[in-house]
């Protein structure tokens, strides 16, 4: 097998949320595709584990993620039918903060506003708390005079962990191969394809869609390793006292934000049957991280912060030491916008999604459009909003 290289219509790179579901709408389309992962999705490695993700229909990060969160709920419930698998609970979701708050940053400033336009011009249904109705419904949350809540019944969480098998199994059986411990050493464009150098071979590929996540900058390289900056996130789950545990149990998923810093929000889950706990996280983007280098012990200290900045005061019945802490990565772009667009000097090399934090709950309508782009030449999702030239002054400077 010396010097052979096999060849497909379309290589995905990277198997997380975004790969998984690329390669099973690639599949769907009869496309003769490859998946390849350095691991052996699902796994704990990168940004696609920890039993569960927030998803929403209303995104406060802007009307125009609406289409694809409406898309992904409809493509899970496909999934769920196709293969017996439960993925999606939706549970409801109360996001939790001052409609007078402005975030810094830009990817959640005006959040709540901008959450109850998009409910309403989408026409999804909600309700709007006061700080004495959210108590009254929901003993768990303290909310302070002058807090609102939306409340969203179609809102919930995912398993991601399932949603990337159950993807990769279809794919599977639908003729997709997937190409598990492999890691890809470099990508070039040449003649009416791609080569893709790993370190178990060679593969060509008339076009590729690079998902890899905290990875990609350094497999990718200019423009997108100044654009890209993967970040240490850290999970956690607190036992549950036994006095709210059916509060718990029965809790939406919610959001929180509580002061205008970047960092003055959190979010977590109800208690899963059986599990007497409550995940829980905030989010951190002081420092960047090397996917292969960073820091995956979380220190004692690290929960205590996390209990002492957002926890204390809002949330009720939670036990203060955490029973289990584990890191996970993300990937943001300067704007904390999702990035998805031809590679601007490879035209048939796809970059898809550095999705900042927030894009789990899309990934399965971005998959279907990256198979549309790979079959077609459009989507039926207007990816525009997420296109490399809004960076063009990064780029320059």
């Amino acid at each position: 097998m010396a010097g052979s290289v096999s060849t497909y219509d379309v290589a995905v790179i990277g198997l997380g949320a975004m790969g998984a579901a690329a390669l099973y709408q690639l599949a769907k389309r009869g496309v003769r595709a490859i998946g390849i992962d350095r691991f052996a999705p699902p796994h704990d490695r990168g940004s696609t584990h920890g039993e569960t993700r927030i998803t929403r229909q209303a995104i406060g990060e802007g009307e125009v993620y609406v289409p694809l969160a409406l898309r992904s709920h409809e493509i899970w419930r496909e999934l769920e039918a196709e293969t017996g698998e439960r993925l999606l609970t939706q549970n409801g979701c109360l996001i939790i903060g001052s409609e007078a708050l402005r975030a810094e940053g830009s990817v959640r400033v005006d959040f709540l506003a901008r959450t109850l336009r998009a409910a309403q011009q989408y026409g999804i249904p909600h309700e709007v708390l006061d700080a004495a109705e959210i108590r009254r419904r929901f003993p768990q949350f303290k909310a302070h005079e002058g807090e609102i809540g939306y409340l969203e019944p179609g809102g919930g969480y995912l398993n991601p962990e399932r949603c990337v098998a159950a993807q990769l199994a279809r794919a599977r059986a639908l003729g997709a191969t997937v190409r598990t411990g492999t890691a890809v050493v470099s990508i070039a464009q040449g003649g009416h394809g791609v080569r893709i150098a790993t370190d178990h071979g060679e593969i060509e590929a008339g076009q590729a869609v690079v998902s890899a996540g905290s990875w990609a900058p350094a497999l990718l390289g200019p423009p997108f390793d100044k654009l890209l900056a993967p970040t240490r996130q850290v999970m956690h789950w607190f036992p549950v006292q036994e006095d709210l545990a059916s509060a718990w149990v029965g809790s939406p998923v919610f959001i929180w934000a509580h002061g205008s810093g970047a960092s003055d929000f959190f979010y977590g889950f109800p208690s899963l049957p059986g599990s007497g706990t409550v995940k829980t996280a905030g989010e951190q983007y002081d420092e960047t991280a090397d996917p292969d280098r960073f820091e995956r012990r979380v220190g004692p200290d690290e929960p205590r912060a996390m209990r002492d900045k957002h926890l204390a005061g809002r949330l009720e019945g939670l036990r203060p030491d955490a029973a289990k802490s584990i890191t996970c990565l993300y990937t943001v772009t300067p704007d904390s916008n999702f990035l998805i667009d031809r590679h601007p000097d490879h035209d048939r090399i796809l970059v898809v999604s550095p999705c900042s934090g927030h894009g789990f709950k899309h990934s399965a309508a971005i998959g279907e459009a990256v198979a549309q782009l790979m079959t077609t030449g459009g989507s039926a999702v207007d990816l525009s909003p997420f296109s490399l030239s809004r960076f063009v002054s990064v780029n320059a400077a």
